[in-house]
């Protein structure tokens, strides 16, 4: 099931908050970082989506594309 942004976002943080927890298990602490890790890529993927669409619709009307630092 793909996320929206803002629903990836909120479910990295909480990954976040439970791998902040010192009772977490070796285990626990596994799945949870890479969990943690698929929904900081989805988030990086969706950041980019938007950053072309952005590019494509100054590009089409004419506008000076931003710079992205990276």
């Amino acid at each position: 099931m793909k996320l929206s942004f803002e629903e990836a976002l909120k479910k990295l943080e909480v990954v976040l908050k439970k791998l902040e927890d010192k009772e977490v298990s070796l285990d626990e602490a596994v799945k949870l970082y890479n969990e943690g890790l698929e929904l900081s890529k989805q988030c990086y993927q969706l950041l980019q989506e938007a950053e072309k669409l952005i590019t494509v619709k100054m590009n089409a009307d004419e506008e000076e594309p931003f710079e992205v630092n990276e």
